[in-house]
């Protein structure tokens, strides 16, 4: 059954976002995808997250380094992605399910009593029998359905608990289902190894966990009165000047801006986002014309240029989805690198400090 979407957003100013999870958290795909959204899109909710995955870990695991790892940060919001390892990667046990549901509720708990906010996230799919887990037991087909009922456990346990549900499973799924009908077989939406995505899964990942957090996707727009040659904007941009058609713009907030990338690999960034109304529901920057003269009209921003009629205009096209070479691209790149460089210090700190010799000595200093 269809999860209940997050309705109201949870993320407040100045809220501390911890983001959980296993081997795929840790990956650091997912992760930075969601932080850069947050940074670049969202500036004015001056958001902080810290990457709390750990490779092989079941939500029990977790639970025994809360305090240690996480909540010494006083998170105020947190994202969990456990299911993946708990389930064994075996046809559905119903004793399995149970201490899931056990462990996953004593770890929401475990958070609201620290004061913390949860949206509950669904383990994903896998893309084929994992050939490392030695125990592994079944057919592709039979460990989905079994992480289905790992995905109802989820969204009953955020249900019980007050908390939200971030549907990875059927984002995935659905995902999956159509990148092989558009690609063909080889397009692994749950990667290579059938497990860990690659950036176009990781894509469709964030996409739901942004969507189980309740973001919106307004990130302006601009407005452009064809009869006075005037422009206007709002929503973190502002105009500076208009010219001769020519619509100079100041912009203190990023539509999400990942650049080109191919379609039909699923270790593309944009592939992932065709997948998923990544854009047109989490990614929208509007230009709209009032007052058109003529039947259609050229838009260039930057090195693009795209035609549109007047009723497109009028009705209000997407930039951040039409144009995916735009000016904006080089600044989300620097945002992007410097989350990245963030998270990887952030495995270090946690699982080489924390949990080595210096964090033995010392730990709350460390």
């Amino acid at each position: 059954d269809p999860a209940p979407a997050t309705k109201v957003p949870v993320l407040k100013k100045g809220d501390r976002l911890a983001i959980c999870g296993d081997s795929i958290t840790e990956q650091k795909l997912y992760s930075v995808l969601v932080e850069t959204y947050l940074t670049a899109c969202y500036p004015e909710l001056d958001v902080t997250c810290r990457q709390h995955g750990w490779s092989g870990e079941q939500a029990g695991g977790f639970i025994g380094r809360m305090e240690s790892d996480v909540l010494r940060f006083k998170p105020t919001v947190a994202t969990t992605c456990y299911g993946m390892n708990d389930f064994r990667y075996v046809p559905f046990r119903p004793e399995i399910g149970a201490e899931y549901e056990k462990n996953m509720t004593t770890m929401v708990k475990a958070f609201q009593a620290a004061g913390c906010k949860v949206v509950v996230g669904s383990p994903g799919i896998i893309d084929s029998v994992p050939h490392w887990v030695k125990s592994a037991a079944g057919t592709q087909q039979e460990l989905n359905v079994s992480l289905s009922r790992f995905r109802n456990i989820g969204a009953a346990v955020a249900k019980e608990t007050g908390s939200d549900f971030a549907d990875l499973y059927q984002t995935m799924l659905l995902a999956d289902h159509l990148a092989k009908k558009q690609y063909g077989p080889d397009f692994k939406v749950s990667g290579k190894d059938g497990v860990h995505p690659a950036w176009a899964g990781q894509v469709v990942m964030a996409y739901g966990f942004l969507k189980g957090l309740g973001v919106e996707g307004d990130l302006g727009s601009v407005t452009y009165d064809a009869a006075s040659g005037q422009a206007s904007a709002g929503g973190g941009h502002e105009v500076t000047a208009t010219e001769g058609g020519k619509i100079s713009i100041r912009s203190h907030r990023l539509p999400f801006a990942p650049g080109p990338g191919a379609l039909d690999r699923d270790d593309s960034v944009r592939a992932g986002m065709g997948l998923v109304p990544f854009d047109d529901e989490l990614n929208r920057f509007l230009f709209r014309m009032t007052s058109p003269a003529v039947p259609s009209y050229t838009i260039t921003w930057g090195e693009q240029s795209r035609s549109y009629t007047a009723k497109q205009l009028e009705d209000g096209v997407n930039l951040a989805k039409d144009f995916e070479n735009n000016p904006l691209v080089p600044a989300m790149k620097k945002v992007w690198d410097a989350v990245a460089k963030k998270q990887e210090y952030e495995t270090r700190q946690i699982k080489n400090l924390v949990h080595g010799p210096e964090g033995a000595a010392d730990r709350e200093a460390t």
